[in-house]
């Protein structure tokens, strides 16, 4: 793929710097959540837990790597693949009568769905956008984008503190939020093409690349160029 061939070119420019002069960097691949990303170094996998906008604790998975001297570069997986049971759960501890809690029922027509899961889906990449602007920052670009036609947020930061810059991007593919970032200090190449490494994997681990943009949750296009 062209633009994952310029990515790693230029990440293999990023390594005459010297925090990163004796890093390789090397693309890793997640079959478990079927995504690929060039990284400096084998990522240290963390479970974690996500909190949605409307509540919903939904588990996560943090691929990173923290070179010290502010080169961080990391991947957030966030599974949406149950968020309907956890509405469900949610709208049967509702008090009677409260919708912002309960929702609807999920039929055609609902714009919420119970405890307000089909909300908390559809929103997903602009709730996880917004979190990236509470941070101390500067926000100094926010663009949509799209990576082999799955579409998302592309956003970059400087950090009020130590002027540290941050690149990141947000997709969501297959009922998963992928929150990707890169933090260099003042001065370096900002870290963008760290995210647009990116790729996803079939159930197969083989590279998707759509006919048309992909909006999660919408008809899915065919995929191949």
């Amino acid at each position: 793929m062209f633009l994952r061939s310029c990515a790693a070119a230029a990440l293999v420019l990023l390594t005459s710097l010297p925090a990163l002069a004796q890093v390789e960097w090397k693309e890793f691949t997640s079959q478990q959540d079927r995504f690929t990303a060039n990284f400096p170094g084998d990522p240290k996998v963390t479970e974690t837990t996500f909190t949605s906008q409307f509540g919903h604790q939904l588990n996560a998975r943090v691929y990173s790597v923290d070179l010290g001297r502010d080169h961080k570069f990391s991947v957030t997986v966030v599974d949406y693949s149950n968020i309907t049971e956890l509405g469900l759960a949610k709208q049967k501890a509702c008090p009677a009568g409260s919708e912002a809690c309960r929702g609807g029922n999920g039929a055609p027509g609902n714009s919420t769905g119970p405890g307000y899961s089909k909300a908390d889906r559809a929103g997903a990449i602009t709730f996880a956008t917004w979190q990236f602007l509470q941070r101390d920052a500067k926000l100094t670009h926010l663009l949509w984008t799209n990576i082999s036609l799955v579409v998302g947020h592309q956003i970059r930061m400087i950090n009020n503190a130590d002027k540290s810059q941050m690149a990141g991007s947000i997709f969501m593919h297959e009922d998963k939020l992928y929150i990707a970032e890169g933090t260099v200090p003042a001065g370096y190449p900002e870290p963008g093409l760290f995210y647009q490494s990116l790729g996803w994997l079939d159930e197969k681990g083989g590279g998707v690349r759509y006919s048309d943009f992909y909006y999660n949750g919408a008809v899915k296009p065919s995929t191949g160029r």
